[in-house]
């Protein structure tokens, strides 16, 4: 019986040995110099810790905490020597030369041996296609004189999917395995036909994005430490493809999403935050109501207080309160201010069918570039879109107001002084304007229909919007008909 005690004792002071990590590296051709342990995450890269290289080569990585897990990489001299895997098991040993890093020895850790196997088999396979590439991008010769060469590529090619499934299905949880994970395809099968006959032609759409994410497991943070941003790609390229450009599908997207990362709090974090980012400034117009109505679910409500800090949270309230009362497909509000005969001018005053809200700064360049094209616009087409522009100035100095009315010649315009206003609240509080020149467009009941459109589009937009709207008036009044 004591025996057995003194086994579990020992046993149990192994166990315990194995806490944090330890990453012992040995590089021939290094000496007396220090290199450092570096990770990604998303589009960055950190540095996690230091070692000093001694006379033989050899340095370690340890700590009582374990590494997320991930991939890493080894610095020294301020670059990026070569990258390697964090998984589960993390004491391990990877011996290697400076002569060519890509060729290993690892001791203590099956992943890190799938890592640097599969390394070579690229290599290997990447030597033998390399001929082959040279024939395929050969601009002097033909397509039929390329047909063996684009046959003996696709062998190759086919031999590294094949061989990486059989690793992805032979060690499932490994970090390894989960990367090349990642770079599977899916494949989509033939649309089937409906039961009248014809083909279902909105399966494949549906079949993609619910089996988008199948070679991804968003609750995965390891999969944030990539050497290529690929967890933000992925949903990038989930929501920019594969939904209308529209809030609510784009909200109702997002949230699908979310549902799937909370699990993880890092993950959780991570996507919230990037479709932040993705909807700060978006370049579809209108979707920047995304990014407000994630921070009124995610962040107002609390849901994200476990991690991020006061200070932030509330940069990221005020650009939210920011955005939100200058949304396209919400009412504008109205502007009253003085013009250069100080007298009150309103927004609402005019009774044309569009109103272009310019707002700039006298003494803006930009402002001046951009004006005359606003005015040269103005003179072309404002009466056959039916639009008045209400021109704000920035700046308080009626002198500097009137020197570029006169200099940009727009006097037709209702020009007014914005810091002169009769509101309660500065403009840029109703209408996001960090920027000059700023645009927007409302309509004849003040709905903004546009905003921030480059003077160059303005004719494609209108053109396209009068269009929409008597489409919609045509297909009301159709339907109006059927109605019994």
């Amino acid at each position: 019986m004591r025996h057995w005690i003194v086994l579990f004792c020992f046993l149990s002071v192994t166990a315990w040995g194995q806490t944090g990590y330890k990453l012992d590296f040995t590089v021939k051709g290094w000496k007396d110099t220090t290199a450092y342990l570096g990770s990604y995450y998303g589009e960055q890269t950190r540095l996690n810790d230091t070692a000093r290289v001694n006379s033989a080569g050899k340095f370690s990585f340890d700590n009582v905490k374990p590494l997320p897990q991930g991939v890493y990489f080894i610095v020294l001299n301020k670059s990026k020597i070569f990258d390697f895997v964090v998984g589960a098991s993390q004491h391990f040993s990877i011996e290697t030369s400076a002569d060519d890093f890509s060729k290993a020895l690892v001791k203590g850790d099956t992943d890190n041996k799938l890592y640097f196997e599969n390394l070579q088999n690229n290599i290997a396979r990447g030597n033998e296609a390399d001929p082959y590439i040279a024939i395929l991008r050969d601009s002097t010769l033909k397509e039929d004189q390329k047909k063996e060469a684009r046959e003996k590529f696709s062998k190759i090619s086919d031999q590294v999917m094949a061989y990486q499934k059989q690793l992805i299905a032979n060690n499932p949880t490994t970090m390894t395995a989960r990367l090349l994970k990642t770079t599977q395809t899916i494949d989509i099968p033939p649309a089937p036909k409906k039961a009248d006959g014809s083909i279902d032609s909105t399966f494949q759409l549906r079949y993609y994005r619910e089996h988008f994410f199948d070679n991804f497991d968003l609750a995965d943070d390891a999969l944030i430490r990539l050497p290529r941003p690929t967890y933000l790609e992925k949903v990038k390229e989930y929501l920019n493809k594969l939904y209308a450009p529209v809030p609510d599908t784009i909200m109702m997207a997002i949230d699908g999403l979310v549902e799937r990362a909370k699990k993880n709090p890092e993950t959780y974090k991570y996507l919230v935050w990037s479709c932040m980012f993705l909807y700060q400034n978006p370049e579809v117009m209108g979707l920047d109501e995304v990014f407000v109505r994630l921070y009124d679910k995610y962040f107002a409500t609390g849901a994200m207080d476990y991690w991020i800090a006061a200070s932030m949270k509330k940069s990221v309230k005020e650009y939210a309160d920011k955005l939100r009362t200058s949304l396209v497909g919400k009412t504008g509000a109205n502007l009253i201010m003085q013009d250069l005969n100080l007298q009150p001018k309103s927004m609402y005053d005019i009774k044309n069918k569009y109103t272009i809200l310019w707002i700039y700064d006298p003494e803006c360049g930009h402002c001046k570039e951009e004006t005359p094209k606003l005015v040269e616009f103005y003179n072309k087409n404002h009466t056959k879109f039916d639009f008045q522009v209400f021109a704000v100035a920035s700046d308080t100095s009626l002198q500097k107001m009137r020197t570029f009315i006169k200099n940009m010649k727009i006097e037709p315009w209702v020009n007014v002084n914005g810091p002169r206003s009769y509101l309660p609240q500065h403009y840029s509080k109703l209408y996001y304007a960090e920027s000059t020149p700023s645009l927007y467009i409302l309509d004849r009941e003040h709905k903004i229909i546009a905003k921030k459109l480059p003077v160059k589009q303005l004719e494609d937009f209108f053109t396209r919007h009068e269009k929409f709207v008597q489409n919609r008036k045509t297909g009301v009044q159709k339907s109006t008909k059927l109605t019994p």
